[in-house]
């Protein structure tokens, strides 16, 4: 592995330019301060190397040579996976109201949010 924040650039398998920049970890600070997320001394570590593995498995994909091949939109050739619409009767008041916590007048009751 590259020490954190080095740059450099590698061809793939196709010849485009592709950057091997890794992520520091005052970037995963700066990212965890950005979602108001705080990290330990061990998080930090822990997620710097796995953002990082993470870029490298897509740098390893890049070099695969794809330069032949068809574009796909599923890796597996599927049809339509749903199920058919049918329809059928609906569940009466009584039955979608039978487990709620609260209920009002036929309806579910839920806290007043301002």
């Amino acid at each position: 592995m590259l020490p954190e924040g080095q740059d450099l650039s590698a061809r793939t398998a196709n010849g485009a330019l592709m950057s091997r920049r890794h992520i520091s970890r005052e970037e995963v600070e700066h990212v965890a301060w950005l979602a108001h997320v705080e990290l330990t001394e061990n998080e930090k570590a822990l997620f710097t190397r796995q953002f990082n593995r993470i870029l490298d498995y897509f740098k390893k994909i890049a070099e695969a040579d794809t330069e032949n091949l068809p574009p796909t939109y599923h890796v597996l050739d599927l049809a339509n996976v749903f199920r058919c619409d049918e329809t059928r009767e609906s569940l009466s008041r009584e039955e979608t109201l039978k487990n709620a916590p609260r209920k009002e007048e036929g309806f579910f009751r839920s806290p007043r949010i301002v």
